[in-house]
């Protein structure tokens, strides 16, 4: 259940952004979202629709999740393969030197927005959260 806790942590970042930015609404917000994060899609969504309403700069936005592909790295073979497919143990050299390189980031990719002065569509790269 800690969808809740990132939700409220994107909320507060997205907002901060807004005022500081000039943003006085949020269109389309795309969430990259690690395959092996523990995050559940479906109840992260809800939470994402429970919270704009609280917002005035996101009450109208659309939360667009994008997935990250879980890969991990093998130490002793210097190669990379599906961390879902194959876990820890490395498919090719049965080693166990191994670790995740992606697959468990949450990552706020990209925003939709319309300034107070009326600039649709602006591009505005905020922090990993």
């Amino acid at each position: 259940m800690h969808e809740l806790g990132i939700i409220t942590h994107m909320v507060q970042t997205l907002t901060d952004v807004c005022e500081e930015q000039n943003i006085s609404k949020l269109g389309k917000v795309t969430l990259q979202v690690g395959e092996v994060s523990g995050i559940m899609t479906d109840y992260f969504v809800d939470c994402w629709d429970w919270f704009k309403k609280k917002h005035d700069c996101l009450c109208e936005s659309t939360l667009v999740l994008e997935k990250i592909e879980a890969v991990t790295f093998c130490d002793d073979c210097q190669k990379t393969y599906a961390t879902v497919k194959h876990g820890i143990e490395c498919p090719y050299c049965r080693s166990k030197n191994t670790y995740l390189v992606t697959g468990d980031e949450c990552i706020i990719k990209e925003i939709e927005a319309e300034t107070d002065d009326d600039r649709a569509g602006s591009e505005i790269e905020v922090e990993n959260i």
